[in-house]
This record gives structure tokens, sequence and C-alpha cells, in this order.
């Protein structure tokens, strides 16, 4: 019976607050915008001038390299600038500022320009920028057992294997996964 009464009360009181929310978004001039994924408030301009927003759009790549790109736009229409961006995740919205984000199935940029796989002298599979020997860790994954390795293999990791496709470097972690002596997973 306890437990009836606290879910009804919280269903009425999560209804009462939707019920607010509306009634202050209607009588405050907000108009709310987009769909559910994307809810958020601006305020109209009241001169029929444009609005300008800064929009801010990341990018996280497979290989966990975000990158951010920022672009002042002016806005007339907001049910076109909703649609414009519906492939876009929304992350954050305020009167003057946009910000989206979108997760990119491909390597990032970084890792195409001056990516290497190469090992840690922990044995630790990792990826740098640049080559091994003289370069910071960018990403690690698993820690590989070295002697188990060919002398091919093992000599391709400490000079570093270039990256240059999403391909090669699903590959590349495919071939070394056997060799695995622990799942480090992440960085």
């Amino acid at each position: 019976m306890r437990i009836k009464l606290t879910v009804v009360l919280r269903t009425f009181i999560a209804a009462i607050t939707v019920f607010l929310i509306m009634f202050i978004v209607q009588g405050t001039g907000i108009i709310m915008v987009g769909s559910a994924a994307k809810m958020d408030t601006f305020h109209l301009q009241q001169n029929g001038e444009p609005l300008y927003l800064k929009v801010v759009f990341e990018r996280i790549y497979l290989d966990g390299e975000v990158s951010e790109e920022v672009v002042n736009e002016s806005v007339s229409s907001l049910k076109e600038f909703w649609a414009k961006y519906d492939q876009w995740q929304l992350v954050d919205v305020n009167e003057t500022k946009v910000t989206f984000r979108k997760n990119v199935d491909d390597i990032s940029p970084l890792l195409k320009a001056n990516g290497f796989f190469g090992v840690t002298h922990e044995g630790v599979l990792s990826i740098f920028n640049g080559k091994p020997e003289r370069s910071r860790i960018i990403q690690s994954f698993f820690q590989i057992d070295i002697k188990k390795l060919e002398s091919k293999k093992q000599e391709e990791l400490i000079h570093g294997i270039p990256i240059k496709t999403k391909d090669h470097y699903v590959e590349v972690l495919e071939t070394f996964k056997p060799y695995s002596t622990n799942d480090l997973q992440g960085n």
C-alpha cells in the first residue's frame, strides 16, 4: 500500500511540474522548439531582427578524439535552424550559444595525419601522436604479451604502424587482440 501511494504521489508531482512549466513558458513569451530530444527555450526577438548565435559543433571520433568547431550564425527562422542540424545531438542551448554533438564513425583527422600504433615500455598497445619512441600517447588499449609475437610484428610495433584509415585502425586492433594479457580498454 505504501509503495502504491509513493508511486501515485510521484506521478502527481511530475504532472503538476509539467503543467507549471507549460504555464510559465506560455506567460513569458518563450517558445519551445524542437522534438523531445532537443526541447529547450529561446526568446523571440521582439523587433523581427534575426537571432545571432554562436554554434559549437563537437565531433567525437572512434579513437576518442574530440574536435570542436565554432561558427557564428544569423538565425531568422528557428524551424529552419533546427531542421538544418537535425542530424546533430543538442547538448546545450542558451540565448547566445547552441552546442551540438555528433559521434563520427571514423578515426580523427589527427590520427590520419600523424597517428601510429606502438607499444609502451610496459608492453601496452597504444596510439601515439607521431613515432612511438619520441611521441606522446593519445590512447591506450591493452597489454600485449610481446614474447608471443613473431619478430616482424614486434619490430612493426616498436617502430610504429601508421594509421591512415578506419579499416586499418580496426584491423590492427583485431590483429593484436589475441595477444592481449588483459583488457585495459580505454585511455
